[in-house]
């Protein structure tokens, strides 16, 4: 087994073989986005140097930026404790989302009652 097929190995897909991706700009800490990827999109990922993901909706593989010009170009990638999810820091060109926001995380605020620790 290759280095990359051992590491893709520790991963644990869920039952339709995915897994989920954090997406960070690697240099700001900023949240950019979630998306899925299999084990072919993750060893095209790990391989290449340049974020690919699984359309769950299109059933098929994008490499974020081959229509829209805006490329994730990967810097790391880490395994959650589980193994069942993905941080992928990239350097961003461009918006991350499909709406042309820098951020698919920039749009309903929840509005969440702030914790502390005495709570």
């Amino acid at each position: 087994m290759s280095d990359v097929e051992a590491r893709i190995a520790q991963v644990a897909f869920n039952a339709d073989g995915l897994a989920p991706v954090i997406v960070q700009q690697w240099d700001t800490n900023e949240v950019l986005m979630l998306a899925w990827v299999n084990d072919e999109a993750l060893r095209r990922t790990l391989t290449t140097g340049r974020a690919v993901y699984w359309s769950r909706s299109r059933q098929e593989y994008w490499r974020k930026g081959d229509t829209s010009g805006h490329i994730q170009v990967v810097h790391e990638a880490r395994l959650d404790c589980d193994g069942d999810a993905i941080l992928l820091r990239v350097d961003q060109t461009g918006p991350a989302c499909h709406t042309g926001t820098r951020t698919c995380f920039d749009t309903t605020d929840l509005e969440a009652v702030e914790g502390s620790a005495s709570a």
